[in-house]
């Protein structure tokens, strides 16, 4: 499959299927040098992916647009399943215009709609970009989106930019959901056990190639084999060796290449550990794309 301009080539197939268990195929990627940034079609994105096995992916929502669009492809691909929700840095804008409650109730529609809707997030907190004026709102979607996904069964995907002590604690106080996915794991690997005694799943991104994140490596190696995850987070967090170029499904051998060698697994051995653990971590599994 030839490259599209702007985007790296595609790595060596994995041996085994894999999921990407954290993208956004509705997000204008960006990259040096291409004006206006650029975006996969959805059917490309797709094909480009199960291509190196990557053959399934959970497309997640950041706001009720992204939600909404998250859930109607979802419908529309059955190799595609949706996570919907308001991001934390969502949270504070719409407090302030008295929208909070409103569209906290439509991500609880939403929710409920159908198979197809395996998960409520990516909500959480995010303390890098939100200050405190903006933490009570956070706190207060947080705490609902926890409460949409228990209502409707559905796996919690959590958000956590240096906020980890009260992601815990709310979480504690609200009750772990059933099935809780930690998207896109910023913490060491103390953290990595106390999200494991709550039951959580650690998705690990293509940060965990980077350089300077051996808390990340470290985290890795204390993680039991049957809760790691591993995302894009597209069009962001490209592993290395094309960090700051934009993210896509079909990067990810890359990284399951590098968590192999740090976790001690073989290549396939880990393919195969992450495929069955997404299928516990969403509720089941759901078509391939072939």
């Amino acid at each position: 499959m030839t490259a599209t301009a702007g985007w790296p080539e595609a790595p060596e197939a994995l041996p085994s299927p894999v999921v990407d268990n954290h993208c956004h195929l509705d997000h204008r990627a960006y990259s040096k040098g291409v004006e206006g940034g650029l975006l996969i079609p959805v059917d490309e994105a797709l094909d480009r992916a199960a291509a190196v096995n990557v053959t399934r992916v959970v497309q997640v929502g950041c706001d009720l647009e992204g939600s909404r669009w998250a859930v109607d492809t979802a419908a529309a691909y059955p190799s595609v399943v949706a996570a919907v929700a308001l991001h934390p840095n969502e949270a504070p804008a719409l407090a302030a215009a008295g929208e909070l409650d409103a569209a906290l109730a439509e991500i609880d529609r939403l929710a409920a709609s159908g198979d197809h809707v395996r998960a409520v997030g990516e909500t959480g907190l995010d303390y890098f970009r939100t200050g405190a004026d903006g933490r009570e709102a956070q706190h207060a979607s947080f705490r609902e989106h926890v409460r949409i996904a228990k209502r409707h069964d559905k796996t919690l995907v959590i958000h956590d930019r240096d906020a980890h002590d009260d992601v815990l604690s709310i979480l504690d106080d609200e009750g772990v959901p059933e099935r809780t996915v930690m998207h896109c794991f910023s913490g060491d690997a103390e953290l990595a056990r106390q999200c494991v005694e709550r039951g959580a799943y650690l998705s690990f991104a293509g940060t965990v190639t980077f350089k300077n994140a051996e808390n990340l490596r470290e985290a890795l190696r204390v993680t039991p084999a049957d809760r790691i995850l591993v995302e894009t987070d597209a069009p962001f967090l490209t592993p290395t060796p094309h960090r700051g170029r934009p993210n896509a499904s079909f990067l990810i051998p890359l990284t399951v290449r590098f968590m192999a060698g740090i976790a001690g697994f073989s290549v396939d051995e880990l393919c195969r550990t992450i495929d069955e653990n997404t299928d516990r971590a969403f509720g089941g599994a759901w078509a391939r794309r072939t």
